[in-house]
């Protein structure tokens, strides 16, 4: 039978707020290392440095609602407690996996299902919007900037050329009359996106009442900076085009980009004013928002059981981390041992002359070789990355493992796509790319590179970055381990579709040897 008693908002509210603090606590202590690297990227990231003032501004909207919350009786959901441990698991596979994004989302909304986990829908309903303002400390939107580079270029490209300006130009270079010009990824506008989009969705809450507004506001916030950059980015080019690339150079124009992204956000924010609609008065707001949660005097209410579900809280929050500490002795953690055969197949021996001009960007493997193969006249590189015991310092699929980075002295990636090819008998996606040589050792000017890519992940093959995730925390779940390598053969474009055969020819040729050697290194 049911305790029956007669409680007030404030007595549930102590109760309620202390149990509350200890499971913040709770989850801040397991979820320690998640949290640091959140605030890591905030000081080492200009496009999150925002990051810092979430928190604060998170707090202060609750405080604003405070009026409406003394007049509701928080009450524990068990449904939100499944929510909360689908969360966790979440968590669980992003760090299995290590992606910072998809733990410290998790991490972030783990603190927010807490909300209604222990107080109840009711409040959370009140506390919406700074419960959903909380996933902007998330430094979360990176994935964005090689569409947002393209974009840029795009814009550039026409606006010169409406201008009157001759460009050449391949993938994110272009090349005018007063010299040469790459888009690359502090011209990508994402920084600008992202703190337009934060303060414009804050911006957007505190003037407007009406969700057709608020909703249209912040859609202008997303729009307004991506263009903005974009003539940003033109007028940097005529800029120097106009004064001999004597401007906009350097740290020049990253500061006139700032300037420049400063006045446009305020005139948006003036703009959006004219239409700011008044907030209705506390009293009133309360009390249309809360009048059928207040107790009644004849009305009794059920006791909250607050302590069974804070202790189910507390396990649903602590059980990934011992999934993880189970997980981590399973597998294969010695080194791996990975070195390049002297003949693949019958044909493809290992070339005299073993120097190479292109390496992969891709950091911190746990073996790896870079060869050439030679078969007659045809020579074809071959690049094997090998990665085990995988976490966040390496990790065979990152934003910084790449063909080539935008930094690189010698080599730039000028174009992209991707084939379905016969690889081991088994028909298969691989990444198609051309690099193009500015003055690599051994290379002529403007020598090119076909450059075929791929993922083997404990025996799956994938060109994707996502599948090689999720078979990789597969993998991990079933105890089979994590690991993976990346596959990437090149050689010589040469006239029309010469590299494209030389490289079908050798992966035709050798992509049993290849396999091979990664299940015996495995």
């Amino acid at each position: 039978m049911n305790t029956v008693v007669q409680l007030n908002p404030e007595r549930q509210w102590r109760r309620a707020g202390s149990l509350f603090a200890l499971l913040l606590v709770w989850t801040l202590f397991w979820y320690l290392d998640t949290a640091s690297a959140i605030v890591g990227i905030w000081l080492r990231s200009d496009a999150f440095t925002h990051g810092f003032l979430v928190v604060p501004i998170v707090l202060w909207l609750v405080w604003r609602r405070r009026v409406a919350l003394s007049h509701i009786q928080p009450k524990p959901n068990l449904w939100a407690a499944l929510l909360l441990a689908g969360t966790a698991l979440a968590w669980l596979l992003g760090d299995l996996v290590a992606v910072n994004a998809l733990t410290q989302l998790a991490f972030v909304s783990m603190l927010v299902l807490l909300v209604p986990t222990l107080l109840g829908w009711t409040v959370t309903r009140v506390l919406g919007f700074a419960l959903a303002f909380m996933f902007f400390a998330v430094p979360f939107g990176e994935f964005a900037m090689p569409q947002l580079m393209t974009w840029t270029a795009d814009f550039t490209v026409l606006a010169l050329r409406l201008t009157g300006i001759p460009v050449y130009r391949e993938g994110l270079q272009f090349v005018i009359p007063s010299g040469n010009w790459s888009v690359v990824e502090a011209c990508s506008g994402v920084r600008y996106l992202i703190a337009s989009l934060t303060v414009g969705t804050l911006f957007a809450y505190l003037n407007y009442q009406s969700t057709s507004r608020r909703v249209l506001f912040i859609i202008v916030s997303i729009i307004v900076p991506v263009v903005a950059n974009w003539l940003r980015a033109y007028m940097i080019v005529m800029l120097g085009h106009l004064s001999g690339n004597k401007l906009a150079a350097g740290v020049d124009h990253l500061i006139y980009g700032w300037v420049f992204f400063g006045v446009v956000i305020m005139l948006m924010f003036m703009v959006g004013a004219r239409w700011a609609e008044p907030e209705p008065s506390v009293s009133a707001e309360d009390i249309d928002s809360v009048t059928l949660q207040k107790p009644s005097q004849h009305m009794p209410l059920v006791r909250s059981r607050f302590e069974l579900v804070g202790v189910l809280a507390a396990l649903l929050i602590v059980a990934p981390q011992l999934g993880r500490w189970a997980l981590a002795h399973t597998g294969n953690t010695a080194p791996p041992v990975l070195a390049a055969p002297a003949v693949l197949a019958s044909a493809w021996g290992a070339a005299p002359d073993q120097s190479v001009v292109f390496k992969p960007a891709f950091s911190n493997p746990s073996a790896e070789f870079n060869a050439r193969y030679t078969a007659g006249a045809q020579d074809v590189g071959l690049y094997v990355g090998y990665y085990r015991h995988q976490n966040y310092d390496r990790k065979l699929v990152s934003s910084q493992n790449v063909l080539v980075t935008s930094k690189d002295p010698y080599w730039a990636q000028v174009a992209s796509s991707s084939k379905n090819i016969q690889f081991n008998a088994t028909q298969t996606q691989v990444r198609v790319a051309e690099l193009r040589n500015s003055g690599a050792p051994g290379q002529l000017a403007d020598a090119r590179l076909a450059v075929w890519q791929l993922y083997w992940v404990n025996g799956k093959l994938t060109a994707s970055d996502m599948q090689a995730k999720a078979f990789g925390a597969l993998y991990r779940l079933l105890g089979r381990g994590d690991d993976s390598a990346v596959i990437i053969v090149y050689t010589a474009k040469g006239q029309g579709d010469e590299g494209q055969a030389r490289l079908q020819a050798f992966v035709q040729a050798n992509a049993g040897s290849i396999i091979a050697l990664l299940e015996k290194t495995r």
